[in-house]
C-alpha cells in the first residue's frame, strides 16, 4: 500500500538525506578508498553492531563517490519501512530525486494511493536500468527491516542493478538477500567491525585534534585498548573526558563492554547536566523527533527552542535533521538509555508525557504517530478514541500491518466496547495472521449478532473471503451468495470487496455468466477515482476464461491490462496488483518471455504470498521451480517447492500441499527417475484435494492435476499403451468442457504416447495438429515443459515441413523454430536414434567424480550449476564433460546420459 500523501515533505527530507557531517568525525580514508575502487561489485555491505560508524563512514563514501561523478540516493530506514507499500514510496522518492538531479527536471516516480506496489517496484528497477551515469542507492539501518516481502524487493532491485549501480547497506546484522551467491561470485564487499573500528592513529586524531583533549600517549593507547576502537565509547568517553580534571584516574576505571560503556558514560553525563537540562534530556526522551513546538507540548513554559540550540552548541547526543530546520533526534543509544532512566525515575510521567505528544499529533493531523504515542503511553482509551475516528479510512488504505500491530498491543477490553474495532480488527488479522485466527476473533466478538447495519455489512463480506483465502470455495460460493442477498447497497467499500470476491469465486465455480454480472455490480458500487481496481479484477477474471479456452494472445492482453489497471486500488488487502501480476507473469511464461516472467514473479509471488491465495502461490511457486530447473540449478527448483510445501501446511491449506508435491513428481517423472516419481506421486494423492479439482475450475490446475500427472508417469516410464485410451477420453472430456487449453496439453502426451508405442505416423499427425493450434496462439512452455520426449516429435514435424516441395506456411516456420530454440539441446539430438551408433561397452572406465557428474546431468544440472555443487570451474566442468563423452563414444551429454542409463550406470 501507497499513501505518499501521509509521506509528507519533512518526513521524506528526514528520510532521504543523510546526517550532516561534523568537524568532530575523523576523515575513514581506507574505507572511503575501498569503496572507491570497488565500482565491479554489486553490493556493499557496512555491518558492524551499534556504535561503530557505519552511518559516518557510508556518508564519507557518499561524497567521495560524488566527487567522481557518481550519482547517489540516500534513505535511512526504519521499523515502518517493514510494510512494503511504504518503503516502496520512499524509495521511489529517493531514485526519483537522483534521476531528476541528473536530468535536471522534476522526475519523480509516481507512488502513492494511485500505485500498487508491484507497479512502483516495477518502475523503481526500470529507471535505475535506465540510469545514464553510474550510481550508488545507500540504504542505512537496514537492520530495522524484517519483513520477508520488503527483503524480497531488495534482493530483486540488487539482481536487476545495471552494471553501473551498486546497492550500499548499512546493518547491524546479516540481511537476508543471497549474500552467498553474490560472494561466490565476486559481486560483494564486506566492510565490517574489524575495518570500521579505529585504529590507534585515527583514536589519536580524533580525542586531540577534533576533541582537542590533551592527553599522554599511554592515555590514547589505553583508552584505545579498552575501548578496541569502538566510536562510540570513544565519543562518550570524550564528553564525560572535557570536564574532568583526573583524566588519567578515569580512564584507568574505565570499561570498554558494548552497551555498558554507553549506559555508564551516559549515566556520568546526565548526572553532571543542571537540573533543567537534565529534566528536559528525560522528558523528550520519548519523542522520535525533537522540535520546539512539540517539545513545549510536552513541558509548557519551557523555552524548548532555546534549550535545543544550547544542547546543539554543546554537541550533547543531539543530531539535526537535514532539510527539516531546528529539528532533532537523540543519538539512538543515549536515547534509549534516557527512556530507561525516565522510567525509573518519573513513571508517572510517562503516560502525561506521551498523552501530550499525542494530543500535539492530534493537531497537526497526524492520526498515525498521535495512536503511536497514546498506545506507548498506555493511555488505552484515548488510543481507541483515535482509532474509532481513523480505523476505516486506514483500513480502506490497506494499513493493515500497522493496524494489526496496533490491536495487539492494545488490552482487548478497550476494542471490546466498539463493534467497528472489533471487525476492522478481523480485517486485519486476516491479512496479516491468516484467516483462521480472523474467523476465530469474529465468532468470539460477537459482531455478527451486530444490530447496526454497518457492522453486519462488514461481518457479511468478511466471511466469504475468509473461506475464499482458506481455500474453501464451494462454501465461499454458497455464504457469498447470501451476503449479496443481504448487503446494504448504500455500503461501498463492504460491497466492492464482496463483488469482486465473488466474480472469481464464481468464474472458479464455473459460472461465468454470473461471475460477468459481479464485476458490472461491482463497478456500479465504485466512483471512477476507485474503478481501477474493478477494471483490474475484472480483466484478470475473463483472462482466466480465456486462457482455459486456449486464448492465450487474448488472456495475456487482459493480464497486461490488468497488471497497468490498478491507479487507485482502495482494497490492498486483496493483493492488489499481485493478484494480477502473478497471472500475467504466467502468461509470458507460457510466451517463453522467462526473463521478463521470473523478473514479474520476485516482485508479485512475495506479495500474493502475505495474501494466502492459494491458486496464485501455487501457479507462483511452481513457474519459479521450473525457471530454476531450466537454468539448471535443480537444488533451487527443489527448494522452491519446499517452501510452497511448507506454506501450505503453514496456512493449512492441503490443496497447497499437495500440488507441491505434484510438482516435484512432475521433475522427477522429467528427470526420468521414475520410481522417486511414483512415490512423490503417491504421496501427492490426497483423496479430497483431486475431487475437488475435478468438480471445480482452479486456475492452478487447469494443466496440471492428479490424474494428467498419472498419465504423464505411464507414457514416459514405458506403460504408453495403457495410457493411449485415458488420454483419449480425457482429451474429449476437456474439449466438451470447453477447456482447450487442457486439451492441447493433453493431446501433446498423446503424441508422445503414440511415438513411445510405434505409431510413429500417428504421433506424427498428432503433433502436427497440435502444433498448429499452439502456433497460433503462441504457446510455448505447454509443449517445451514436457522435454526431450516432445522435442523430437517437433523436430521430426519441422524436418518433414522444410523437405516439402511447398514453401509452406512461413509463420508457422518461424514459431517452429522459435519453439526448438526454446527446447535447446534437447531439439538438436534424438536419443532414441543414437542408441543405433552407440557403443556396446565403455572406451575407457569412467571415474567415480564422472559417474557423479553423469548423474547430475541426468538430473538437468547446468554446467555453471554443476560447477557450483563440485566446487570448480566452469572449465573444469567442460573438461570431464568432453572426457566422459569420449569415454562413452557420445557426441553430447544428451547422448552420454542415454548410454549410461543403458549400461546401468545411471538410473
Amino acid at each position: 500500500m501507497i499513501e505518499s500523501a501521509s509521506l509528507a515533505r519533512p518526513f521524506l527530507s528526514t528520510k532521504l538525506n543523510p546526517p550532516s557531517t561534523t568537524a568532530t568525525q575523523v576523515l575513514r580514508n581506507a574505507i572511503r578508498e575501498l569503496v572507491r575502487t570497488s565500482s565491479a561489485v554489486k553490493l556493499i555491505l557496512v555491518r558492524a553492531p551499534a556504535g561503530f560508524g557505519k552511518t559516518t563512514a557510508m556518508v564519507q563514501c557518499r561524497d567521495l563517490l560524488a566527487q567522481h561523478q557518481v550519482d547517489t540516493a540516500w534513505m535511512t530506514l526504519d521499523g515502518a519501512d517493514n510494510d512494503a507499500s511504504r518503503f516502496l514510496a520512499c524509495l521511489a522518492a529517493a531514485v526519483g530525486g537522483m534521476t531528476a538531479e541528473r536530468g535536471g527536471t522534476k522526475s519523480d516516480i509516481i507512488a502513492d494511493s494511485s500505485r500498487a506496489p508491484g507497479d512502483v517496484a516495477l518502475e523503481i528497477m526500470a529507471r535505475l536500468a535506465a540510469h545514464p551515469a553510474p550510481f550508488a542507492l545507500f540504504l542505512d539501518d537496514f537492520e530495522a527491516v524484517q519483513e520477508p516481502t520488503v527483503l524480497r524487493l531488495v534482493r530483486e532491485i540488487l539482481d536487476n542493478l545495471p552494471r553501473r549501480g551498486q546497492l550500499v547497506i548499512g546493518s547491524r546484522g546479516l540481511p537476508d538477500l543471497g549474500l552467498g551467491r553474490l560472494r561466490a561470485r565476486g559481486q560483494l564487499l564486506e566492510i565490517d567491525a574489524v575495518q570500521l573500528r579505529f585504529s590507534l592513529s585515527e583514536t589519536t586524531e580524533f580525542l586531540t585534534q577534533r576533541r582537542q583533549l590533551a592527553l599522554p600517549e599511554e592515555d590514547l593507547s589505553q583508552l584505545q585498548r579498552k575501548t578496541e576502537g569502538w566510536i562510540a565509547a570513544l565519543w562518550l568517553a570524550s564528553v564525560a573526558l572535557e570536564r574532568r580534571e583526573e583524566r588519567s584516574a578515569f580512564i584507568s576505571r574505565f570499561s570498554g563492554s558494548n552497551e555498558a560503556v554507553a549506559g555508564y558514560l551516559a549515566e556520568d553525563v546526565l548526572a553532571r547536566q543542571p537540573p533543567a537540562i537534565r529534566d528536559f534530556l528525560l522528558k523528550t526522551s520519548i519523542l522520535r523527533h525533537l522540535n520546539a513546538s512539540l517539545c513545549d507540548a510536552l513541558m509548557p513554559g519551557t523555552d524548548s527552542a532555546a534549550v535545543l540550540h544550547q544542547l546543539e552548541q554543546a554537541n550533547l547526543f543531539l543530531t539535526p535533521i537535514e532539510g527539516q530546520e531546528h529539528t532533532y533526534r537523540y543519538h539512538s543509544l543515549f536515547a534509549g538509555f534516557l527512556r530507561a532512566q525516565l522510567e525509573r525515575e518519573l513513571p508517572d510521567e510517562m503516560l502525561r508525557l506521551h498523552r501530550a505528544a499525542s494530543q500535539w499529533y492530534e493537531v497537526q493531523g497526524r492520526p498515525v504517530p498521535a495512536i503511536d504515542h497514546a498506545i506507548e503511553g498506555g493511555n488505552y482509551a484515548h488510543a481507541a478514541e483515535l482509532l474509532n475516528e481513523h480505523a476505516e479510512s486506514l483500513l480502506e488504505s490497506g494499513r493493515m500491518r500497522l493496524l494489526s500491530r496496533w490491536f495487539a498491543a492494545m488490552p482487548e477490553e478497550q476494542t471490546r466496547a466498539s463493534e467497528l474495532l472489533q471487525v476492522i480488527h478481523v480485517w486485519a488479522l486476516c491479512f496479516t495472521r491468516g484467516p483462521r485466527e480472523a474467523m476465530a476473533l469474529l465468532e468470539r466478538s460477537g459482531c455478527s449478532t451486530s444490530a447496526d447495519p454497518k457492522i453486519l455489512a462488514h461481518v457479511l463480506a468478511l466471511r466469504p473471503m475468509m473461506l475464499a483465502i482458506m481455500d474453501r470455495t464451494e462454501e465461499a460460493y454458497a455464504v457469498g451468495h447470501e451476503a449479496l442477498l443481504q448487503l446494504p447497497v448504500s455500503d461501498a467499500f463492504t460491497g466492492s470487496v464482496l463483488s469482486n470476491e465473488m466474480a472469481y469465486i464464481c468464474a472458479v465455480m464455473g459460472d461465468y455468466q454470473e461471475s460477468h454480472k459481479l464485476l458490472d455490480a461491482a463497478r456500479h458500487r465504485q466512483d471512477s477515482d476507485t474503478s481501477f481496481f474493478n477494471k483490474m479484477y475484472s480483466e484478470s477474471v475473463e483472462g482466466l476464461i480465456d486462457l482455459e479456452e486456449g486464448q492465450l494472445r487474448q488472456a495475456t492482453a487482459r493480464f497486461r491490462i490488468a497488471v497497468s489497471a490498478t491507479h487507485s486500488v482502495s482494497y490492498r488487502h486483496t493483493g492488489g496488483n499481485a493478484w494480477a501480476g502473478v497471472l500475467y507473469a504466467s502468461s509470458l511464461y507460457e510466451m517463453n518471455d522467462l526473463d521478463q516472467a521470473e523478473h514479474l514473479l520476485h516482485v508479485y509471488v512475495p506479495l500474493a504470498k502475505d495474501v494466502g491465495l492459494a491458486d496464485h502461490m501455487i501457479i507462483g511457486y511452481t513457474m519459479l521451480s521450473r525457471l530454476a530447473f531450466h537454468r539448471g540449478d535443480v537444488d533451487q527448483a527443489f527448494h522452491c517447492l519446499t517452501e510452497l510445501e511448507y506454506l501450505g501446511h503453514h496456512r493449512q491449506l492441503p490443496r497447497v500441499v499437495s500440488s507441491a508435491k505434484l510438482e516435484r513428481a512432475r521433475m522427477l517423472t522429467i528427470q526420468a527417475n521414475f520410481q522417486a516419481a511414483r512415490e512423490e506421486l503417491d504421496r501427492s494423492n490426497t483423496q479430497e484435494v483431486w475431487q475437488e479439482v475435478a468438480r471445480l475450475r482452479l486456475p492452478a490446475h487447469d494443466v496440471e492435476y492428479h490424474a494428467l500427472a498419472e498419465l504423464r508417469w505411464q507414457v514416459f516410464s514405458g506403460d504408453a499403451g495403457h495410457a493411449l485410451s485415458s488420454l483419449q477420453a480425457a482429451i474429449h472430456a476437456a474439449m466438451s468442457q470447453r477447456r482447450y487449453r487442457r486439451a492441447l496439453k493433453l493431446r501433446v502426451l498423446h503424441s508422445i504416447a503414440q511415438k513411445q508405442v510405434g505409431e510413429e505416423r500417428a504421433a506424427l499427425a498428432t503433433m502436427k495438429d497440435v502444433l498448429k493450434t499452439a502456433g497460433s496462439e503462441g504457446f510455448v512452455r505447454l509443449l517445451v515443459d514436457e522435454s526431450d520426449r516432445a522435442a523430437t516429435l517437433v523436430r521430426r514435424v519441422e524436418e518433414e515441413l522444410r523437405n516439402e516441395s511447398r514453401s509452406g506456411d512461413p509463420i508457422f516456420s518461424v514459431y517452429l523454430q522459435k519453439l526448438l530454440q526454446a527446447f535447446g539441446p534437447a531439439a538438436m539430438a534424438e536419443p532414441e536414434a543414437s542408441t543405433t551408433t552407440e557403443a556396446t561397452g565403455m572406451v575407457e572406465p569412467l571415474t567415480n567424480k564422472e559417474v557423479r557428474i553423469l548423474g547430475l546431468l541426468a538430473e538437468g544440472y547446468s554446467n555453471s550449476a554443476l560447477a557450483e555443487k563440485l566446487f570448480v570451474s566452469d572449465s573444469t566442468v567442460r573438461t570431464h564433460l568432453r572426457n566422459i563423452n569420449g569415454k562413452l563414444n557420445a557426441q553430447n551429454r544428451t547422448q552420454a546420459v542415454a548410454v549410461a542409463r543403458r549400461l546401468g550406470m545411471i538410473r
